[in-house]
């Protein structure tokens, strides 16, 4: 059976985790939205994933909303002391399951006391502040008064560390300049590479990159050379995906998510793959 611990490590902050790490967006109901059909088994899913070596969790109290972070404190607090949860804020669903920004300073003020809450913490380990953008690509607005507001609630000692999701590269600099940044979270996968040069720039620094979608998000991906490849390497054409993320730097951390124990067994095995240099060639010209 794997284990997350093959992929390596890198850090997220002060912290090192292994770089296969657990997206808990799909324990929610449809859409991300509601309690899911079976509780009993999300929370099996989430134990199954400590107990293969995942010590990095990805979540939001938006997924649901709350849903998540309240299936993660029933899984798993009193939490290990090498588990690192990372939560984003910056956003607010509607009661039509709609995603929404919420991103002025007091409802984002709301948003860390409610990941507090129901992840059961005083302190969080480290959030993300979830730019709007156009919903899945980020936008030119400025982020310094949000930043500025979640570097307060750091100081105050809510939260260790912060880090950026759907943000471009000057929305990096901006926020450097108000605190560190300890991780960014961009839509990136083996079709979607914009941000090659943001990644490289990130290892550069010693800062973290996760990639949210690295399996094409709710449209799977497909490509005729990637499933020649997976093929070839008699894996699936999305393990040689996850694989692929692994090889192409090393401050690359995934949080595939899955709301089953076997499809978590499965995702953690990408890291028992070792694509040779030519399938590398072939599967780099895919984009």
């Amino acid at each position: 059976m794997s284990n997350a611990n093959k992929a390596g490590t890198f850090h997220i902050g002060d912290r090192s985790v292994n770089r296969m790490g657990y997206g808990a967006m799909q324990l929610a109901g449809p859409g991300v939205f509601g309690p899911p059909k079976d509780p009993k088994a999300a929370v099996a899913v989430l134990r199954e994933a400590l107990a293969l070596g995942v010590n990095h969790i990805d979540t939001s109290d938006f997924y649901g909303p709350h849903i998540t972070n309240q299936l993660i404190r029933e899984a798993l607090h009193p939490y290990a002391d090498e588990l690192v949860i990372v939560t984003k804020v910056g956003a607010q669903r509607g009661e039509d399951a709609s995603w929404n920004p919420a991103q002025s300073p007091a409802e984002l003020i709301k948003a860390v006391h409610d990941n507090l809450r129901n992840l059961g913490v005083e302190v969080l380990d480290v959030v993300n502040l979830r730019a709007w953008g156009n919903m899945h690509s980020p936008g030119e607005e400025s982020i310094e008064e949000q930043f500025t507001a979640l570097a307060e609630l750091q100081r105050q000692g809510l939260i260790r560390h912060l880090g950026l999701s759907n943000v471009t590269a000057v929305q990096v600099k901006q926020a450097q300049s108000i605190a560190d940044v300890v991780c960014v979270q961009n839509h990136y996968n083996l079709s979607h590479r914009d941000d090659e040069q943001l990644i490289a720039d990130l290892g550069k620094q010693g800062i973290a990159y996760v990639p949210f979608f690295p399996l094409g998000g709710f449209t799977p991906l497909q490509s005729d050379v990637l499933s020649s490849v997976a093929t070839r390497m008699d894996a699936s054409p999305l393990l040689v995906a996850l694989a692929w993320l692994l090889q192409r730097a090393p401050n690359i951390l995934l949080i595939p998510g899955t709301s089953s124990v076997a499809h978590l067994r499965e995702n953690l095995t990408a890291s028992e793959l070792t694509i040779t240099p030519q399938m590398l060639v072939e599967l780099d010209a895919v984009a």
